[in-house]
């Protein structure tokens, strides 16, 4: 059951960066408005979020595969606090009791950073990956 959680996990969370990425590279208006509104427009420009958009893709990849997971969760960690900390006031208040403009949808970033930790926390159990194929054929645990 553990091996077939994590695996899930672990590719519901890369392809999870897949669709981010595409989406700044199909769709580059969403993108900067999505950095003006939420980010202070940080990274808002067309170039950044084309190119920010690739890396994720690329990132994506490697988180579904399970390839290179030593360097590829610590940066997939980094984004999804990022993106928790863009919509904390929704994830502290999802009705916007308190704050203006919060939305439950933003809730879940919460559990997408979560996840992240869990599968960085948890990264010597998972072995249905690339990774893991390596180091057992090489005959080290």
């Amino acid at each position: 059951m553990k091996r077939w959680g994590l695996s899930l996990l672990r590719i519901s969370m890369g392809w999870l960066m897949v669709i981010w990425g595409v989406d700044k590279l199909v769709n580059v208006a969403h993108s900067v408005a999505v950095a003006e509104g939420f980010y202070f427009g940080i990274g808002g420009q067309e170039l950044f979020l084309k190119a920010f958009g690739v890396l994720q893709i690329l990132l994506g990849v490697l988180v579904v595969v399970g390839l290179w997971r030593r360097l590829a969760y610590p940066a997939l960690l980094v984004i999804s606090v990022g993106t928790a900390i863009g919509v904390r006031e929704s994830i502290l208040d999802p009705w916007g009791w308190v704050f203006e403009g919060t939305s439950a949808l933003f809730y879940p970033s919460l559990i997408i950073a979560a996840a992240a930790l869990a599968l960085w926390g948890l990264i010597d159990e998972d072995s249905m990956t690339l990774d893991a194929k390596k180091t057992s054929k090489m005959g080290t645990v």
